[in-house]
């Protein structure tokens, strides 16, 4: 069941996780247990609640990405959600540590995005291409440590393994995703982290800044491990 330690934000509208890195967020053709799920056995044990647990997804990690994620506890916080994030009224920002040193110490990426879903990877080109969605990502170097470079990405769009793909297109792959190119690291996961997320509350209409602690492992460690 989902550790309470993990719980970065929690009220009768949004429940906010800081997602452990191979952990799934929905359903998929594994048809291993989801963070979805253990939410909502999370919210019947605790409130003590009959029958099912209503629990909307507002968004995916892809499964080895740690970091914030944001549910909805009532239908009105997932429509009103959901609309935050098709208008991009909230600010999500990701720590990446890689290998490689970025070509400049910040600078914005633009790319165009084709997914091959039968083999759940994406593709970025440097004109627009037949099929291909336009992605826009900002990235600054925060942080050098030995061999390791530390990154903070900020997203203007939302595509299917965007920060992944879009740092592999300018050599700088992150650390342990093999599938785009990165050093293999020494557990499944990779170094990318949903490290803040800020926007207004959906029904309280106040500020919500939530900071995601970073995985406790050895390498985020060398960067503070906070």
């Amino acid at each position: 069941m989902l550790d309470s330690k993990n719980v970065l934000y929690e009220d009768n509208h949004l429940l906010i996780i800081n997602k452990q890195g191979g952990e799934l967020v929905q359903a998929d053709k594994t048809g291993d247990l989801t963070l979805g799920d253990d939410a909502k056995e999370y919210i019947k044990k605790k409130y003590n609640k009959p029958g099912d647990v209503f629990l909307g997804v507002v968004h995916r990690l892809d499964r080895p990405v740690s970091g914030a994620v944001v549910l909805a506890r009532t239908s009105k916080a997932l429509e009103r959600m959901n609309k935050i994030f098709k208008e991009r009224d909230i600010q999500k920002t990701y720590w990446a540590i890689t290998t490689h040193r970025p070509p400049q110490t910040q600078d914005e990426l633009t790319h165009w995005l084709k997914k091959n879903t039968k083999i759940n990877k994406t593709s970025a080109f440097n004109k627009k291409v037949s099929g291909a969605k336009q992605a826009v990502l900002s990235y600054k170097l925060i942080g050098r440590v030995a061999e390791y470079y530390m990154l903070e990405i900020t997203l203007q769009t939302g595509r299917p393994h965007q920060i992944r793909v879009q740092l592999a297109k300018i050599g700088c792959n992150i650390l342990g995703d093999l599938k785009y190119g990165g050093d293999k690291a020494h557990s499944n996961d990779i170094y990318l982290h949903s490290r803040f997320v800020s926007f207004e509350h959906p029904v309280k209409k106040e500020p919500l800044n939530i900071t995601a602690p970073l995985p406790k492992d050895q390498i985020w460690g060398l960067f503070g491990g906070k």
